[in-house]
């Protein structure tokens, strides 16, 4: 197989991935029994040249119980019938999960009202505040 393409600035080496093929439980009738068409796909990011120290981060964190002691990721397809959509189908998932941990996530800055906003605030409270105190009951005088 090809390199994983991911995006247009990281490609997965194929020595990166290991393939090995399982017996599968779920759909395939007979043919379950007699093919191994599960796909269990191991990646070692430390073989892929240009993973910074936060994204490898970011996907031990994404990968959760996934990613081993050795730091290799483990996925297991067996959705489909085929070997061959099996792989596809864990390919594509590895290359989802990298694509989310290349992302950086955006630092938020508090920001304060500014005092227009709090002016704007408090008079609406006043105004609402009017509005429920002329609702009382009308006394008869």
């Amino acid at each position: 197989m090809p390199d994983l393409r991911v995006s247009h600035r990281l490609t997965v080496p194929e020595e990166a991935l290991e393939e090995s093929f399982v017996a599968a439980s779920g759909p395939g009738g007979q043919n379950v029994n007699k093919v191994a068409t599960a796909v269990q796909l191991r990646f070692d990011p430390a073989r892929v040249p240009g993973l910074s120290e936060a994204v490898l981060g970011r996907l031990r964190r994404l990968a959760g119980r996934r990613m081993t002691s050795e730091g290799v990721l483990l996925l297991v397809s067996r959705e489909h019938r085929t070997q061959e959509r099996n792989r596809e189908a864990a390919r594509e998932r590895l290359a989802g999960l990298l694509r989310e941990a290349l992302v950086a996530p955006v630092v938020r800055r508090p920001t304060r009202p500014t005092r227009a906003s709090k002016e704007r605030r408090l008079e609406a409270k006043s105004v609402r505040s009017g509005i429920k105190q002329r609702r009382g009951r009308v006394r008869d005088d």
